[in-house]
């Protein structure tokens, strides 16, 4: 399989000879096989020398095959120990790592024990990183699947802007873009689906309410879904019936920042430099205090991914790589403002993903 050579080529860069992937959205990308194991162990075990072997619930592990898996599953019933059944067939197989990529974000200390207990002599490495940089380059497939989800997306933004109305609550805005995203077929929402509305549009990660939607209100929405388990990010902020002064100018001044980062994208622009930008045009507004996050995040298998949009990020942009564009002003008690868009980095250039319109909105 492409991917595990891909991985056992990083390995063997670092001078390391196998890896223990156990995250969820690390083992989908080695094995194509997307599940929440709860607090069960899934993990995939890749080594220079012998052939992969993945181990998950027995209850999965048709459904893993059914994926296309080619190699070996170990399936293990709830009452074993699926670290002894991995030590049990490497033993078979003569195989004992040396040196061991794991995740250390992911895995607990009592997996980290456990681990030690199966490979006492092995030296074990974080390969998070490793795994970062592999999957931050996504093929054809991926990019199809990333193009779908956000197209999905820009539906969802589109069900909610019609769905806004005087007493309507943020609820049940919620309500009908999930139940209208279900019926397309969606796999699930790629994050809890955000829509806030006045005051509270000042909070960058608020939580929808049973408050209801009044005039003069910004109504801002942030939402993306799963599509053969890639995921899509939008966010969009519309105005209800009127608009001051004040909040048309922090839109404008958002729309101009945000226009101004997707400007900056190219290949081999440092990911700081689009922060950069953006931060530059709603600081010289008189604004900048009012945005406090960086200007986006690596998005493929996970809604947020690698790499880290920050200001400080001095990594170039590359064939492949699929990002957010966020910047937003958030005024504490008065109102916020955020436009997002999926941007995907081709040969040839920066392609926006999401299409749902950007200019100021006053719904009527």
């Amino acid at each position: 399989m492409a991917r595990v050579d891909k991985i056992l080529q990083g390995l063997k860069k670092q001078g390391w000879d196998s890896a223990l992937v156990t995250s969820t959205g690390n083992f989908f990308y080695v094995t194509n096989y997307y599940t929440d194991p709860h607090e069960r162990v899934i993990a995939a075990f890749i080594h220079q020398q012998t052939e992969p072997v993945i181990i998950v619930p027995a209850m999965e592990a048709e459904d893993a095959k059914a994926c296309g898996w080619p190699y070996q599953i170990i399936g293990y019933e709830d009452h074993e120990n699926p670290w002894h059944l991995l030590q049990q067939e490497l033993d078979k197989r003569n195989i004992a790592p040396e040196n061991l990529a794991i995740e250390w974000d992911h895995v607990t200390i009592e997996r980290h024990e456990a681990i030690k207990e199966i490979f006492p002599k092995t030296k074990l490495h974080d390969g998070k990183e490793l795994l970062a940089q592999i999957r931050v380059i996504k093929d054809d497939e991926e990019y199809s699947r990333l193009k779908q989800a956000a197209a999905l997306a820009d539906y969802g933004v589109e069900i909610g802007v019609k769905a806004i109305q005087e007493g309507v609550s943020e609820i049940d805005i919620v309500a009908e873009i999930e139940y209208q995203l279900k019926k397309q077929g969606v796999q699930g929402m790629s994050f809890s689906t955000m829509v806030l509305s006045g005051t509270k549009t000042a909070s960058p990660h608020g939580t929808p309410s049973a408050k209801k939607i009044t005039a003069g209100d910004l109504v801002l929405f942030d939402l993306g879904v799963i599509v053969d388990g890639y995921c899509s990010d939008i966010t969009r902020t519309v105005a209800f019936q009127t608009i001051s002064s004040e909040q048309k100018k922090v839109y404008e001044t958002v729309l101009q920042a945000q226009e101004t980062a997707i400007e900056t994208s190219n290949i081999g622009v440092p990911a700081g430099d689009i922060d950069k930008a953006a931060r530059d045009v709603i600081a010289k507004a008189g604004y900048g205090k009012y945005f406090n996050h960086r200007i986006g995040h690596g998005l493929g298998i996970e809604t947020h991914e690698y790499p880290s949009m920050h200001q400080n990020n001095t990594l170039p942009l590359k064939p492949g790589m699929c990002y957010t564009i966020e910047p937003g002003i958030y005024q504490p008690g008065v109102g916020g403002v955020r436009i997002e868009d999926m941007i995907f980095v081709t040969k040839s250039g920066i392609e926006v993903l999401t299409k749902y319109p950007k200019e100021l909105t006053v719904i009527s």
